[in-house]
């Protein structure tokens, strides 16, 4: 299967489970790969044989900004299902961090991997 790519995707949302965060929006990084067939897309060079990642960039941006979630884990599986519900993603895998969470770190956060048979 191939994979298209989204690298860096910076959102902005209501996350956290501390009082605080309920009150701010933070930011989150999305790293994506997006399994699907290129081929029939590249045969005609038609962008509406492909996931058109503008089209997925928006709608995520969008989705962040108009809901909060407590857990990164809830926001990350709420992800997966608009890519697979909404775009017919096949194959995927997911990576969020939330950028200073923690201190020490310089991110932290989960990765996913859900697939459609």
């Amino acid at each position: 299967m191939d994979q298209i790519l989204i690298e860096g995707l910076t959102l902005e949302t209501v996350i956290g489970v501390y009082d605080w965060e309920r009150t701010v929006r933070q930011r989150l990084e999305l790293d994506l790969e997006l399994g699907t067939d290129i081929r029939p897309a590249a045969r005609g060079d038609d962008l509406t044989r492909t996931l058109d990642y503008a089209a997925i960039c928006q709608r995520l941006t969008a989705y962040a900004g108009a809901n909060a979630h407590g857990l990164v884990e809830t926001f990350a599986e709420r992800v997966a299902a608009i890519l697979i519900d909404e775009f017919g993603v096949r194959q995927l895998r997911l990576t969020v961090r939330k950028p200073g969470a923690v201190a020490a770190a310089r991110a932290v956060g989960v990765r996913i991997e859900r697939s459609v048979d």
